[in-house]
C-alpha cells in the first residue's frame, strides 16, 4: 500500500514508518519539523516538509494514496494550558486541512493516534472505551475534538477511521526513539541521570493510594505500539470510525520505573520528592480488552525492556 504518515518525523511517528516499510509498504512522511527530526525519517521512506494545511492536498493529489497515519500534533499538556490557541489550530486546525485534502481526493481510509488523556478523571480503572471523555486540559479536548471530527466524517464522507487512544510510550525500535528538546516524559528523565546529564529527578508526591504512595501510569512499548497501527490500518471499514484503547491494563508506579531503570543501567539514581501537582490522578491505566477481541492485540513488552530498549538508544 502507498500510505502517507503526518508526523513520521517524530517518535511514535518514526517508529510506525519503519514498521510499514519493515512490512513492504511505501511510505511518504509529511512533517514540519517543529518537533520531529530529519533524521528520525526511515530510510526508504520519502520525506515531505511542511504543515498539514500547506502541503497535505498536494501531496495527496499525486494519486495512488490508499491510508492516512496521522500523528502530527502539539502534545505538552502543561503548554497547552498556557497557549490554548496553538492547540486548537494546530491539532484541530491541521487536521481538518488533512480531512478535508482527503476528502477532495478520495483517500478515506485512516489511523489516528489519539490519546487516553480525553477521558481526564476517570471515575474506574483500567478506562474502557466508553468511559465519560471529560478532557483536563486544551490538548486533550482537541484530541477528542478529532475524534468527533472523524466519526462525522465516517458518516458524512464515508471515511473508515480508527482512533487509537494510550497514555505514555517507552522503549525504541532499533535507531528510532524518544528525543524531544523539552523532556517531561519520566523515563527518559530518569535515565537522564544515569547518563550524567542531571544530579537528580523530582518525583511528584509519594503519599497517594497505591502500593507505594506514587501515582501509577500505563506504559505501551513503542514496538507494540506500533503493531497496533498497523492491524488499525487493517481494520478501517468504510462508514464507520471504532476507538480503541491500548494499555497495559496493570501500570507501573513512579518508583517501580525509577527502580527498573536502576536496574537497568547500573546507577543508584538520586530522586528528590517534592509535593504532588494539582491535577494528578493517582492511577489512569487503559483497558485493551476490545482492541484484544477484535484485533488480538495487546501489549508484549514490559517494563525492563521498555527501559533496556530506551537506555541503549539514549546511550547512541
Amino acid at each position: 500500500m502507498k500510505l502517507l504518515v503526518t508526523g513520521g518525523a517524530g517518535y511514535v511517528g518514526s517508529v510506525v514508518t519503519a514498521q510499514l516499510l519493515e512490512a513492504g509498504h511505501e511510505v511518504v512522511v509529511l512533517d514540519d519539523l517543529s518537533t520531529g527530526h530529519a533524521d528520525a525519517v526511515p530510510d526508504g521512506a520519502r520525506f515531505v516538509k511542511g504543515t498539514l494545511r500547506d502541503a497535505a492536498f498536494d501531496v495527496l493529489e499525486e494519486g495512488g494514496f490508499e491510508a492516512v497515519l496521522h500523528f502530527a500534533a502539539r502534545s505538552l499538556v502543561a503548554e497547552s494550558v498556557r497557549e490554548p490557541h496553538r492547540y486548537w489550530d494546530g491539532n484541530l486546525g491541521e487536521s481538518l486541512a488533512l480531512f478535508d485534502a482527503m476528502r477532495c481526493t478520495g483517500v478515506t481510509r485512516i489511523v489516528f493516534s489519539s490519546t487516553a488523556a480525553v477521558y481526564g478523571e476517570p471515575e474506574a480503572v483500567p478506562i474502557p472505551e466508553d468511559a465519560p471523555t471529560r478532557p483536563t486540559s486544551p490538548y486533550g479536548a482537541t484530541k477528542l475534538a478529532i475524534d468527533h471530527t472523524l466519526a462525522e466524517y465516517a458518516r458524512l464522507h464515508g471515511f473508515g477511521g480508527v482512533s487509537l487512544r494510550y497514555f505514555n510510550v517507552a522503549g525504541a525500535h532499533g535507531r528510532f526513539g524518544e528525543r524531544h528538546a523539552l523532556e517531561t516524559h519520566l523515563i527518559p528523565n530518569v535515565l537522564a541521570v544515569a547518563l550524567g546529564e542531571r544530579r537528580t529527578v523530582t518525583l511528584f508526591g509519594d503519599d497517594y493510594p497505591t502500593p507505594d504512595g506514587t501515582c501509577v501510569r500505563d506504559y505501551v512499548h513503542a514496538t507494540d505500539l506500533g503493531r497496533a497501527h498497523l492491524l488499525a490500518l487493517a481494520a478501517t471499514t468504510p462508514d464507520r470510525h471504532k476507538v480503541y484503547n491500548l494499555g497495559s491494563g496493570t501500570g507501573y508506579s513512579v518508583l517501580e520505573v525509577v527502580e527498573a531503570c536502576r536496574e537497568v543501567t547500573g546507577h543508584p539514581i538520586p530522586v528528590a520528592m517534592g509535593p504532588r501537582r494539582a491535577g494528578d490522578p493517582a492511577v489512569l491505566v487503559a483497558s485493551s480488552d476490545t482492541i484484544g477481541r477484535d484485533l488480538g492485540w495487546a501489549a508484549e513488552r514490559d517494563l525492563k525492556t521498555m527501559v533496556s530498549d530506551a537506555w541503549e538508544f539514549a546511550r547512541r
